[in-house]
């Protein structure tokens, strides 16, 4: 039976969201990060569900309703959490055939940084309360964090060396090791591995859903730095040449799409954050875009724009994600068609 991994721009059922609460590490930044949940939840809920857990989800309604969000395509679900990086403990849906199934990686906290004992048993919690109805649930073995890899449906997956060789994930795999587990887990025979890359302030060892994402009709859109002062130059720079090395299945160069590079953004005690317009998430009919009160918002929007003809592009003020050091795409993880019930 044929195993793929869809492209995120497939048709979704919807979208999982875990909610900040005052025993994650949102407590001192509670009132300006709920608002940004608050809009992420009323914008998905326009175009497809939003299946929210939390430890206790009963004041999330109320304060949905009154921003005017499509309550009926808004699933509950009151369980423990960790944390909100729902891309990273979320599961990850392979189709076999036609059909959807579940597979539940193991995530250790991005190499065992922060504590994630709630957050690696959501997708079981979630399949045991029926929120998957009938879509099987298989659980790997292997450690795998949806930020690190990205599919263009097809075959491919892109995804960086930093993360998925790093000896805190799967030590006992090398690359090729981990190539054939890919293979026959996700159907994945193409692999582009970025050697370099890297932001300040992430703390997931350079997930590639902050770098470079793929895009439809072979495109790639990648954080670029012209500005030679920053530490970042050097290493984008040798990433863009790796992107312009890669070819496809079919052996031809890829279409590279630049993103703008926001101004560097600092936290209260100086440590620079991890601001990148790559972390954007697609739905059906449209692409919510992080924003970050910066000049190069409206640019962004426009590149990502142009990857995205036919769909709405949604501007989301994200500057108080990155407080904990991650963006919009980290914070979701899309449900392909056929997973909720």
């Amino acid at each position: 039976m044929t195993v793929r991994l869809p492209a995120e721009w497939e048709e979704q059922d919807g979208v999982l969201l875990a909610w900040p609460h005052e025993e994650s590490d949102w407590c001192d930044h509670l009132h300006l990060v709920e608002p940004v949940f608050i809009q992420i939840a009323k914008e998905v809920s326009r175009f497809e569900k939003v299946l929210i857990v939390a430890p206790e989800t009963g004041s999330i309604a109320e304060k949905l309703r009154n921003v005017d969000a499509v309550m009926e395509r808004i699933v509950f679900r009151d369980f423990p959490t960790n944390d909100t990086w729902s891309r990273d403990f979320g599961p990850i849906t392979i189709c076999e055939g036609n059909l959807p199934v579940l597979l539940d990686f193991g995530f250790n906290g991005w190499g065992l940084k922060f504590a994630a004992n709630f957050d690696n048993q959501i997708t079981a919690r979630l399949a045991s309360a029926g929120a998957f109805g009938n879509c099987p649930v298989r659980v790997p073995g292997l450690t795998l964090e949806g930020g690190s890899i990205e599919s263009d449906g097809q075959g491919t997956l892109l995804t960086t060396a930093e993360c998925l060789l790093n000896p805190n994930r799967n030590p006992h795999l090398d690359r090729k090791g981990l190539e054939t587990q890919l293979n026959t887990l996700l159907g994945s025979d193409h692999f582009l591995w970025l050697e370099t890359g890297y932001l300040a302030g992430d703390d997931t060892d350079s997930h590639v859903d902050t770098l470079a994402r793929l895009c439809p009709d072979d495109t790639i859109a990648y954080v670029r730095c012209d500005d030679r002062q920053d530490e970042h130059h050097a290493a984008l720079t040798r990433m863009e040449d790796e992107l312009k090395n890669f070819r496809t299945k079919n052996g031809t160069p890829y279409r590279l799409l630049p993103l703008p590079w926001p101004k560097a953004c600092f936290d209260e005690d100086g440590e620079r954050l991890p601001a990148t317009y790559a972390n954007f998430l697609i739905i059906n009919g449209a692409v919510l875009v992080p924003t970050y009160n910066d000049e190069k918002d409206a640019a962004a929007l426009e590149a990502v724009a142009s990857a995205f003809p036919g769909r709405e592009i949604i501007g989301v003020d994200c500057g108080p994600l990155v407080l904990q050091h991650g963006s919009l795409h980290c914070v979701t993880m899309q449900l392909p068609k056929g997973v909720l019930a």
